[in-house]
């Protein structure tokens, strides 16, 4: 039987996160078990006069290529791909995967290697991104193997997600509409501001985030959306931050992070699990080491840690920031071959803007 919230989720993201206009061109990339959802997405496309481009992989195809590719390989940059990345309009990448941690086993120099061969392919995707010429999203369809990482019965795990991205409701294109309303109003305070101060359980950090724009995700470019975003001045970050949840890079698990920054940059990394991959991060650039993002998480759908950040970094009540590149959007300067999210609870925290308190307990305290 066909489950209308499918068709829900088609139609939100090719009219409301990419808008598919005649004539354009839209990458789809997804695995086997996300085909119910290509099949609805590839429908939505066609009738509104867009050719579908289809890409289905399977973590196990991915695991033999790093398992099995000589360092030639992974520095290698195919002219198509670089092709598709300069030329597409748009692109939808659906997170569905058979298996969460694919590359557990993988030698982290080979994923260093391969991070800094891609970074090429990242820096022309967020430039079209940053100037308007690619529309793209990341879009969450329930799998076994997500409800499993997740903790939760497959039945729960898809009313999740559908809760999640409100697919689950009538008219979630209105929804999510008015979610960018609200946030809207957060991303125009913090404009407005030159310093901030995180302060609480596990965390006191300083940055500047002066001349730097603030993002309202309100699920155009990741769905479910529920962030603002930005990303500091690049030397200006300073003090501790203990992170709660794991962070999970390629499939590989860093748990217990503590990170010390002086001058903007990483001088003390520790982790109580997976510390040298951790450290392996850290060195695959300079960039590595900067922070290239700070973000608030403001979807209150989400309530409790699924091990996968397009959810995560979304929970309401917690601040996220990634080490590497910056989105070029929010005029951050920051480059990097990773852009790896961290996320820090702040339900008993406090942020100050310019010295006054905005932030407590999970929440902007101002009135919208």
């Amino acid at each position: 039987m066909r489950d209308p919230r499918i068709a829900n989720l088609a139609r939100l993201v090719v009219d409301y996160c990419v808008s598919i206009k005649e004539g354009e061109e839209v990458s789809i990339n997804g695995s086997v078990e996300s085909i119910p959802f290509i099949r609805e997405l590839v429908k939505e496309i066609v009738q509104r006069g867009g050719y579908p481009i289809i890409q289905i992989t399977d973590e196990s195809i991915i695991e033999a290529f790093y398992k099995y590719a000589p360092e030639n390989v992974l520095r290698h940059i195919s002219p198509i791909e670089r092709e598709m990345t300069q030329k597409i309009n748009a692109t939808i990448r659906i997170l569905a995967p058979t298996h969460t941690k694919p590359l557990v086993g993988v030698d982290p120099e080979k994923l260093r290697i391969r991070s800094m061969a891609t970074r090429e392919l990242s820096e022309i995707f967020l430039k079209r991104s940053a100037v308007g010429e690619l529309k793209w999203v990341v879009v969450a369809y329930p799998t076994r193997a997500l409800a499993q990482e997740a903790g939760m019965s497959i039945e729960e795990y898809e009313e999740f997600v559908f809760k999640a991205t409100m697919a689950d409701l009538e008219d979630p294109i209105t929804a999510w509409r008015e979610v960018g309303r609200r946030q809207e109003k957060i991303a125009e305070l913090l404009n407005k501001v030159k310093e901030l101060r995180f302060q609480g359980p596990g965390i006191d950090l300083y940055m500047r985030v002066d001349g730097r724009k603030w993002i309202n995700d309100d699920g155009r470019n990741n769905m479910p959306g529920g962030e603002v975003f930005s990303a500091p001045i690049e030397d200006s970050v300073e003090g501790y931050v203990e992170f709660d949840y794991p962070a999970i890079w390629r499939g590989v698990e860093v748990e217990g992070i503590k990170l010390v920054f002086r001058n903007g940059s990483v001088v003390e990394a520790r982790a109580t699990r997976n510390e040298e991959f951790l450290r392996k991060m850290l060195s695959v650039d300079e960039g590595a080491k900067r922070l290239g993002e700070i973000a608030f998480g403001l979807n209150y759908n989400i309530t409790r840690i699924t091990r996968e950040i397009l959810f995560d970094e979304k929970i309401g009540g917690t601040i996220h920031m990634a080490l590497g590149s910056a989105y070029p959007e929010t005029g951050g300067r920051n480059i990097s071959g990773i852009h790896w999210d961290l996320i820090k609870d702040m339900k008993k925290g406090r942020v100050y803007a310019d010295g006054d308190l905005i932030y407590e307990n999970g929440r902007f305290i101002i009135e919208f």
